[in-house]
Formats: structure tokens, sequence, C-alpha cells
């Protein structure tokens, strides 16, 4: 397999740094157009001077030689050239850095996103960074007695490990349980240092020995979907095929569609 060359990152990161120059408007800077422009856009310079950099050091970046870049030189580039989130983001991403600001991570979806559950046949909710439920539909209401009814904790994770009702409802939950901590600990690996996040992880693993015991394995698993079966008080045994998908624009939420499916004889992993 032929190795990956070391320069291709720094050209993407050129090329797209050009591109943004030179789409630019000077005058929505503040700045004359001028005849004497015989480029369209932003000069070099102009684009050091806006966002606080060296010009040499940026016109090194663009040529694609092989300096480093820093997370919080990335960031004055962004704020400088007025980046849309999806900008930014694609910024960070071709300079293979992380974003100190995480732009997006308090903002929250509009209402007519998360009533998007209301239009769904099936048991749905949405669930942001700390996986507290942020909006849910009457049929996940009914199913999850004790999170997502009128006086449940909306936090899964709380619910799962806190409320005795996720372990009536829930089969095999020692083996889910251990499952969902491990997704939750791949979710929210680049919020490592979110005061939110922390405080949730402490909480828990003080509360809860069997959570302690699941976070100290220090597993990680990709949240997926599949055959999902609970024992509810009053509709018995119901069984579902779980769907999960991230929203668009907004990636710390995530939509879990419960869709039916047909009985099984022997249910293998099931989760919340």
């Amino acid at each position: 397999m032929k190795a990956q060359d070391p320069i291709a990152p720094a050209l993407s990161l050129s090329a797209f740094l050009r591109a943004l120059r030179e789409r630019q408007s000077p005058a929505e800077f503040g700045l004359a157009a001028g005849p004497r422009r015989r480029t369209p856009g932003l000069r070099r310079e102009e684009v050091a001077q806006l966002c606080g950099l060296s010009v040499t050091w940026y016109t090194w970046i663009e040529q694609g030689r092989d300096v480093s870049v820093s997370a919080s030189a990335l960031a004055r580039l962004a704020h400088g050239m007025r980046l849309s989130r999806a900008e930014r983001s694609y910024l960070f991403e071709v300079a293979g850095k992380r974003d100190p600001e995480r732009p997006g991570i308090r903002d929250d979806p509009p209402d007519e996103i998360l009533a998007c559950v209301d239009a769904i046949d099936g048991p749905a909710y949405i669930l942001d960074r700390t996986w507290r439920a942020r909006r849910w539909n009457a049929k996940a209401s009914l199913l999850f007695a004790g999170w997502l009814d009128a006086d449940g904790e909306k936090n899964l994770l709380r619910y799962i490990f806190l409320r005795p009702e996720a372990r009536a409802l829930i089969l095999d939950w020692p083996s889910r349980a251990r499952r969902v901590v491990a997704e939750f600990r791949a979710a929210v690996t680049a919020y490592s240092d979110d005061p939110d996040i922390r405080r949730l992880v402490e909480e828990l693993r003080s509360g809860s020995p069997d959570f302690e015991r699941c976070w100290d394995t220090q597993g990680v698993l990709a949240r997926e979907g599949g055959e999902r079966a609970f024992n509810h008080p009053t509709m018995g045994l119901l069984h579902y095929q779980q769907v999960s998908l991230s929203l668009a624009g907004w990636p710390d939420y995530r939509l879990t569609m419960l869709l039916s499916a047909p009985r099984l004889d022997q249910p293998a992993s099931y989760s919340a």
C-alpha cells in the first residue's frame, strides 16, 4: 500500500485558505476594492492583518509549506475571516487540529427540528451531548416510565443506572448497561474537559457501583442500532429495531427511533 504523502494535509489546508481568501469581498471587511487589485477577494497581507498573524507565516501556509499551525492560530483565522460553522469545522479537520471552542456545542437546534419526533410512528427521542433527552414523542413516554414520563429523570445514563424501572424494563440489563457506558465514553471523548460531562461521570461513579465498574473497564464502542426488547409492565414483551442518527448541523444531538420489529424467539442483546 502506498504510504500517505506527509505534505498532503498542508496542501489541502493551503488550497482551502486560498479559496476562502479569494472569494471574500473586501467591502464586507471595510476595505476598498480599488482599481489596483489584480486578484479577486482579499490580499494575503489583509488576511494576516484581519487575523492578527504574520504575513510571512500566513503566506507559507497558503504555499503549502511544512509549517506548524496551532489550534489558536486556526481559531484566529476562523474569526478574522468570519467563517461559517461548517467552514470552521472543515478548517480544523483539514489541519488535523481540535477546535478549542467546538463551535455549536452550546447551540440548541430550533424547535421545528426537535419536533420531528412527533412525526415518527414509533417511540422516538433526541439526546444532547450529555445524553439528556431534549425531545420525545408520546409513544416514548409510554414506553420509558421513569425516564420520559412526567416525573422521570431525563438523562438516559441516570435513568439506566439510578432508576429501578430501567432494570425491570430493559431485557438483559447488565450487558446492555455495559454497552451503553462504552458507547457514551466513545461519544464524549472529544469533550473530556467539558464540566457538564465531568460532573455527570463523577456523579454516576459515586452513585452507582455498576456504572463505576463499567466505566473502569475503559470500553469504547460506537453507538449503533439493532434489535431492542423491553418487558413493559402493562404492554408486555415489546420488540423494536433501533435506528440512531446525528442531526445535520447539530452533531452533538442524536435522534433515536424504535421501529416495530418481528418478535424474536431468542433475544440476544438489547438496550434503551
